[in-house]
């Protein structure tokens, strides 16, 4: 009974937070590569139709951490359809590790760009998150590529419900004008004999 009574908050706050919400961007003639996958959590949720006007394919659900992202690029890269970019755009709901980005960078491989968007925190700041994503942009230059929200939004409140955090409707377009950027990012050039990956 008692286990039975420490489960339930947590179950209970997964419920909450809602199933998993897709949107997929307009057919564009020409393009040379499939869209990016932008995996996201509550804040994207503010943005989906957005994003998706913006280029990007949008997987996302309230309340993600970086666990159940990795999760989705492994899922997509076993089935065969993971695109050349994926942008990260968690940290709303826990920290995102070093050590967790690497397992990114692993799970989508050397032949795809992994695109990370800094998360402000509650209240408009920033934390180790946004200092872990740009160090990462730093050390592999040539598999990540950086979206720095925190930067790009800094200032504007008006972009923001009162947590500092979610999407107004003004915030929504900035943020899809900023995520826009990773369909134009080219993913790592394949060198000659490179193994498939």
């Amino acid at each position: 009974m008692f286990a039975l009574t420490l489960l339930a908050p947590s179950v209970e706050a997964g419920a909450a937070c809602g199933g998993v919400r897709t949107a997929y961007p307009p057919k564009k003639e020409g393009r040379r590569y499939a869209p990016p996958l932008a995996i996201g959590d509550s804040v994207m949720l503010g943005a989906v139709p957005q994003v998706a006007r913006a280029g990007l394919e949008v997987n996302t659900r309230g309340c993600r951490q970086m666990s159940e992202g990795l999760r989705v690029i492994r899922a997509r890269r076993r089935s065969g359809f993971l695109p050349s970019r994926v942008v990260i755009a968690l940290g709303a709901n826990w920290t995102i590790s070093p050590r967790e980005i690497r397992a990114a960078l692993r799970a989508v491989g050397k032949r795809r760009l992994l695109v990370l968007v800094t998360p402000r925190e509650s209240g408009g700041g920033e934390s180790g998150d946004a200092w872990a994503m740009r160090r990462a942009a730093r050390r592999f230059p040539k598999r990540v590529r950086l979206l720095d929200w925190v930067r790009f939004s800094r200032g504007k409140g008006g972009w923001f419900a009162g947590d500092g955090l979610h999407l107004s409707a003004s915030g929504a377009r900035a943020y899809a004008r900023l995520l826009h950027r990773a369909t134009r990012f080219s993913p790592p050039a394949r060198r000659r004999g490179a193994a498939r990956g």
